[in-house]
C-alpha cells in the first residue's frame, strides 16, 4: 500500500522546472534513495515531501490525504506528526545536552520524556553520550542525535537529506546500518544523496534529471 504519492507534480520558478511532471509512489516500509547530480530537483522534491515548500501543480498524497495546496500551519502540522527529518548540517542546538535535543522535538510533538529520549539515543548507540554537548561530539556523533531527533516521535516517514555527506567512511556505515535496522523495523525510508554507496544499499534508487525521474529501479543487490 502507498504511504505517499506525487501525481504529476511541478514546481516552477519562472522559467526554470526544478520538478517537472514527476509521479512517484513510495509504499509503507520502502527504503528509497533519491539520487541526481546537483541541479536535478532532489531538493525540491525533498522540500515538497517533508511539507516545507509546496508544489505549482499535482498533487502530493500522503497516508491518503492530498497535502499539496494545505496552508503552511498545516503542512507544520502535518510535518510535525507524520516526518521525521534528518538534515546534513545536523542543526543540532548547541547548548543543549544530546538527550535535550532530541526532546526539543519532543517538546513541539507532545511532552518531552527524558526516558523516552534516552531510549531513542540508545537506539543509536549513543547511551553513554547523552550529557553531552553537540560540541563534544564528533560528527558522526551528532548526526546519529540527529536520527534519534527524527525517530524519537514515531514518524510514518523518516526524511534524510545528504545524512552522510559530512561523514568519514567509518561513520557512514554506522548510519547505514541504522537506516538497515530502520528498515527492517518497518520504518519507511527516503534518503536524498549524491553518494552512489548510499544509493546502492537501499531498497530502490529514483534518479532525477532535470527535474524529471529518468529511472526508478530496485536494487538488485539490496540486503533485506
Amino acid at each position: 500500500m502507498s504511504l505517499l504519492e506525487l501525481e504529476n507534480v511541478s514546481k516552477i520558478y519562472g522559467e526554470l522546472h526544478a520538478l517537472d511532471n514527476v509521479s512517484m509512489k513510495v509504499d509503507n516500509g520502502e527504503w528509497v534513495a533519491i539520487m541526481g547530480p546537483s541541479g536535478s530537483g532532489k531538493s525540491t522534491m525533498m522540500n515538497i515531501i517533508g511539507c516545507m515548500d509546496k508544489p505549482t501543480s499535482g498533487r502530493v498524497i500522503l497516508d491518503g490525504a492530498d497535502i499539496a495546496h494545505e496552508s503552511q500551519n498545516s503542512l507544520t502540522a502535518i510535518r510535525r506528526d507524520k516526518i521525521g527529518l534528518i538534515f546534513q548540517q545536523f542543526h543540532l542546538v548547541n547548548y543543549l545536552t544530546a538527550v535535550e535535543n532530541v526532546m526539543v522535538s519532543q517538546y513541539y510533538h507532545s511532552v518531552p520524556d527524558e526516558r523516552e529520549a534516552l531510549e531513542a539515543l540508545d537506539r543509536v548507540g549513543l547511551a553513554d553520550r547523552a550529557r553531552h554537548l553537540p560540541s563534544q561530539l564528533s560528527g558522526g556523533e551528532q548526526q546519529r542525535v540527529c536520527i534519534a531527533r527524527a525517530l524519537i516521535n514515531y514518524p510514518e516517514i523518516v526524511l534524510a537529506d545528504e545524512p552522510t555527506g559530512n561523514l568519514d567512511e567509518a561513520n557512514e556505515n554506522i548510519v547505514l546500518d541504522i537506516f538497515q535496522q530502520l528498515h527492517r523495523d518497518g520504518t519507511t525510508l527516503i534518503v536524498v544523496t549524491h553518494d552512489p554507496e548510499v544509493g546502492e544499499v537501499a531498497q530502490r534508487t529514483v534518479t532525477l534529471e532535470y527535474g524529471k525521474i529518468i529511472r526508478d529501479a530496485q536494487n538488485a543487490n539490496f540486503i533485506k
